[in-house]
Order: C-alpha cells, then structure tokens, then sequence
C-alpha cells in the first residue's frame, strides 16, 4: 500500500524532533508526525521550518509541496534523489531532442487526455444532458492528434479538446455551480476556483511520482521545458485531472457536499475557504487510494499507484523505446 499523503492547515512552525516532525501551531497545539509514514507534506498554512525540519525530510525522501496565501500553489521541496541515474537523464534530454520521439510522446500524452475527458462525458450523458455531440468532437480530435507532425499543433488540439469539455461542465455540474468558461489566475466563480485547486493536487501527485525516478521533471515533451516550472509534471497531470480532479468535483458537487459556502469572493478572485479545502482534499486523497483491477499488471492498484505506474512507463520507454502506456480510463 503506498503511504498516504499529509496535510498542514493550521499557521505555526515546523521543527525536527530527533526522527520526528513537530508541528506546533499559533493555537499552542503540538503534533508529532512520523516522517516515515508521509508520502508527500503539504503545507497549506502559514509555516515557518528551517534547515534541519528539511534535512529530515530529505533523509526519508519526502517532497515537501508549499501552498501560499490562500492556497495558490507556491512551489516544492523536492529531497535528492531517491533514485539516481545519469544515463537516465540524457536519455530523457535525447527524446526531447529528437523530434520524432518527443511527437510520439506528446501524441500519446494528448490521445490519453482527450480520451479521459470523452470517457467522463460518455458517463454523465444522458444522465446530466445530452452530450452525444461533444462526445463525437472529442473523438474527432483524438483521431486527428496521430496526424499532427507539429508540437504547438498537438497542444492546439488540446485546448480546443478542453474547449468542448469545458462547455458540457454547466449541465453536469448541479445548481447553483456553474463554470460558464475556464478562467483562473484568479478563479472568477466556485466551480474554477474548485477546479484550479484539484488541478494543483493532480500537479503536485505527479512531482512527487516523477521524484520517485530518476527522470528530471523539468524536462518535458508537451510542455517545453521552462525555468520555473516542472514541464513534465505538466505533461502527465493533463492525463490525470480528468480521472482526479474533474471526478472529484463532480461527485462533491452533485452530492451536495461542497456549497457556495464553502467559497469566499474577494478581489483577488473566488477562493475555496478553509473548510472547502479540507472537504475538497478529504475527497482527494480518499479517490487516490481507490483500487481498480489493471488489465495490464493483473492486479488491483490505487490511483496513486496508478501515476507512478505511468511514470515508469514513460521513464522504460525513454531508456528502451518500448511502447509507452499514458493512462487511458477503462473501467
């Protein structure tokens, strides 16, 4: 069973305690936590930690992923390798650098993206709408993406794929949330603001899978690399926030377990509040220990597995050129 994941909310500061992490909040509180038993830490408070909370954390191999002031994500901590390879790397730089294979990849990123947002709207029609159409232009730009000799072409192909997902959410969505168009930086409504935070979850899920690799996560295919973000993680989270994010919101939303009360409308954009984060990421992390049968390893596997094992799909393909598996939904 992977570890499950930890989440700090309240403000105060993080320390080392011989092999444990203290966390003592500004309500005079203290906790112990174990660093052994943490996949990945995530603060989402107002934290102070120094040299020594990280060295700790590094000696066990736990990201550490930082969520700001009103938890816009901020940026990671990612501990030394657990897994180091060289070879791997330039191996990695060599896909990239060969247009051939770097399309290849990229045409499995997006076929496996569009094909779990169509697998999504084939669920919800004729339950939330009618949705035949949007389910055959999806299709339609599936197929058209094994055609595309071009990366800027493929990531158009996204977008407008996203487009016409996009457009079905108001039907799926029960009253009153809405989403109208994606907009963020900031959210303009709940149903962004709901979907800009899951979409950092999946982000960070899959830093914290590429960290368990040798793979550089600023090296991507679909995304180029940049200087400040990490490109690859990019790549697999367009996979993942159709089965993560977007099937979360749906089933907090339609169960009425998320309302318009747990957001608050500032100038800076709506925002999930405190208690809306905790149920968004009650939900999270209870769908990433969810298993499913895998037809291809012939066992049951947690979602969370289920990205690490895609990572290690593409990390095989790119040292072997063995066919890499993007996750596409099944079940």
């Amino acid at each position: 069973m992977p570890k499950p994941n930890h989440h700090i909310f309240a403000d105060g500061e993080l320390s080392r305690n011989e092999g444990t992490l203290r966390i003592d909040t500004l309500d005079g509180e203290t906790e112990y936590l174990p660093v052994e038993s943490v996949d990945s830490l995530y603060l989402h408070g107002q934290i102070d930690f120094n040299t020594r909370a990280l060295g700790l954390l590094n000696e066990h191999n736990v990201p550490l992923h930082v969520f700001g002031w009103k938890d816009y994500y901020r940026g990671s901590y990612l501990p030394k390798r657990g897994q180091v390879s060289g070879n791997t790397v330039v191996e990695q730089v060599r896909t990239y650098d060969s247009p051939e294979r770097r399309l290849q990849i990229g045409h499995n990123i997006i076929e496996a993206s569009i094909h779990n947002m169509r697998a999504n709207l084939r669920y919800y029609d004729g339950r939330r709408g009618d949705f035949a159409g949007a389910v055959e232009e999806l299709q339609t730009l599936k197929e058209s993406v094994s055609s595309t000799s071009d990366i800027n072409e493929l990531r158009s192909i996204e977008g407008n794929a996203r487009k016409t997902y996009y457009t079905c959410f108001d039907q799926i969505l029960r009253d009153p949330f809405t989403l109208s168009k994606r907009e963020y930086n900031p959210p303009t409504n709940e149903a962004n603001a709901a979907i800009s935070f899951l979409n950092g979850m999946v982000y960070t899920t899959c830093v914290s899978a590429i960290r368990k690799t040798a793979l550089d996560p600023t090296v991507g295919y679909v995304h180029a690399p940049g200087e400040r973000r990490f490109t690859l993680s990019l790549d697999i989270a367009d996979i993942f926030k159709p089965i993560l994010a977007d099937r979360v919101l749906f089933r907090l939303v339609n169960r009425q377990q998320l309302s318009l009360g747990d957001f608050e409308n500032e100038l800076e954009g709506c925002l999930l509040t405190e208690d809306g984060r905790m149920t968004v990421l009650k939900e999270f992390e209870e769908t990433l220990d969810e298993t499913i049968d895998h037809p291809r390893l012939h066992r049951k596997v947690s979602f969370k597995t289920l990205v690490q094992t895609d990572v290690y799909s593409l990390k095989k393909h790119v040292l072997t050129e063995e066919p890499y598996h993007a996750t596409e939904r099944w079940w």
